[in-house]
Formats: C-alpha cells, sequence, structure tokens
C-alpha cells in the first residue's frame, strides 16, 4: 500500500492521508522529543506573536466605527484575528492548540507516552499564555498613545468574548479547537507556502468570524480588556481561559486526532505505518 499511496501523490498532486499521517506523526514525535527549554522559547515566542491579530482587530474597530456596514466590519476583523495565526504556524513556533491534535498521534500510535504529552501541552501551554500576557501589557501601554487603539475597542473585543455562559463558552471553544486541528492536519498536507498561508487564513477566518474562543489568541484578547478596562474583571479572564481551553482541547482530541487516526489505521497496512519510526527511548 506505500507504494500506491506514492504513486497516488504523483498522479493527482495530493498527498495520500497514510502519508499525511505518517508525516503528522513524525512532527508530533519530534515536538514531544524536543527539550523542554526549546519549547518553552517557542510557545513564548508564539504567544507574543499571535498577539498581532488582536491588536490589528482593536485598530480595526476604531478605523471603521460606524463608518461601515457591521457585515464588512466583522469580516474585516477576522481577516486581522487570521494575521497572528500565519506569524505564528508559518514561523514554526509551538501553539497549544496546534498540538491539541499533533502531539496526541504519537500516542495513539503507541509510540510516545500520556506523560510525554503532558510535558508538551504543560510547557507550551504556560509559555503561550506568558507571551500573551507580556504582548497584552505592552500592547494596552503603546497603542492608545499611539491614537492607533482605544481603551473602548480593547473593551469591546474583549466583551465579546467573556459575555457568554461557561458551558457556551467551552462548547463554542470545542468548535474552534476541531478548526485548528483540521487546521494541522491540511497544513501539512498542502505541498507549498502559497496553500499553507490560504488554509490558515481560510481556517483562522472562520474562527474570527464566528467569534469562537481560542484559548491562546482570546487570551490576548480578554487581558487587554481586563488592561484597561473595568468592566472585564479577573474572574471573567480566569472564567473564560478554562472554559476555552477545555473546549479546544476536546475539539482538537476527540474531533480530529482520534477520528483521523482512526479512519485512516483501519484503511492502512501495518507495514507502511511502520515508517514512522519508533523513538530510541520513549517516555
Amino acid at each position: 500500500m506505500a507504494s500506491s499511496s506514492s504513486s497516488t501523490d504523483q498522479a493527482d498532486g495530493l498527498k495520500s492521508y497514510e502519508n499525511i499521517l505518517v508525516e503528522q506523526i513524525n512532527i508530533g514525535l519530534a515536538e514531544l522529543q524536543r527539550p523542554a527549554s526549546g519549547l518553552f522559547l517557542s510557545g513564548l515566542s508564539a504567544g507574543l506573536d499571535i498577539g498581532f491579530g488582536p491588536l490589528l482587530m482593536a485598530v480595526m474597530t476604531g478605523l471603521m466605527s460606524g463608518s461601515l456596514p457591521k457585515p464588512v466590519t466583522e469580516l474585516l476583523m477576522a481577516n486581522m484575528y487570521s494575521i497572528g495565526f500565519i506569524f505564528v504556524i508559518l514561523g514554526r513556533s509551538e501553539l497549544f492548540t496546534e498540538h491539541t491534535t499533533l502531539a496526541v498521534l504519537p500516542v495513539l500510535d503507541r509510540r510516545a507516552s500520556l506523560v510525554s504529552l503532558g510535558r508538551l501541552w504543560l510547557v507550551v501551554f504556560v509559555a503561550n499564555i506568558l507571551g500573551g500576557a507580556v504582548f497584552a501589557a505592552f500592547a494596552v501601554a503603546i497603542a492608545p498613545k499611539l491614537g492607533i487603539a482605544h481603551a473602548a475597542a480593547f473593551a469591546e473585543i474583549a466583551g465579546a468574548l467573556v459575555k457568554h455562559d461557561f458551558w457556551v463558552l467551552v462548547g463554542s471553544g470545542v468548535f474552534a479547537g476541531w478548526l485548528m486541528g483540521l487546521l494541522s492536519w491540511l497544513v501539512t498536507a498542502a505541498r507549498d507556502t502559497v496553500s499553507r498561508v490560504l488554509i490558515i487564513w481560510i481556517v483562522t477566518t472562520a474562527i474570527g468570524l464566528a467569534h469562537l474562543p481560542h484559548s491562546i489568541a482570546g487570551n490576548v484578547e480578554v487581558l487587554m480588556g481586563l488592561f484597561l478596562s473595568p468592566e472585564i474583571t479577573a474572574f471573567d479572564y480566569g472564567r473564560f481561559l478554562l472554559a476555552a481551553t477545555l473546549g479546544n482541547a476536546v475539539g482538537g482530541v476527540f474531533f480530529v486526532a482520534l477520528l483521523k487516526y482512526g479512519h485512516v489505521t483501519r484503511n492502512t497496512d501495518s507495514e507502511e505505518m511502520e515508517t514512522a519510526p519508533k523513538p530510541a527511548d520513549s517516555e
């Protein structure tokens, strides 16, 4: 089957789902085996870089408020939201919501342990949150003084995320995690940078347009509101972060990792899946 899937790739220009899964497992293994210091610095970078999306949303809110129909403004803001993800994913920084799918696949394939998965999740999540907090603090200190975004814009963006009930946030966070898992799969399936940019833009613009809670980008959005508006409280922030993280993890693990792994392995010879080498010392 390995040779047939390889010839299929050449015939139609698309990677077979077997090859995508093998590639994802290999990538996931490489990330699971990285030193904690490297993971932390990469995750910190991702938390910082993703903040440009929420910042540009606040800029767009101020520029377009009342001057364009609401649907047009919402679409423009969703496009701004996607910019931070393009920076992070093309820059190969560690993003928690990608790893809710990517790092789970080697565990499902029995090539890595739950302990190693928990280590990666913890290090990357903490680094993402810290990076986002630093960006948010810097943005709210500088942007209003430059006159490019005002406190009301930051409060409006944060308020749109925290106003929902806890279980609504969890449920909508599942959709966001689901889409991020699909994004990881589709980016691996893509063969060139232009295709990858288009995929990232489509998926993350959809998340922004639907106001789905993404734990890492939303961390920046809500913190910027918390720092500038008395209407956003520390309780609102903690509640949002917990709900979004739970939803994102469920969406990435159950609706992408388990389903993709299950449908591919049930249509693939065991010999082909062995092309993803097992680590010499699995944790």
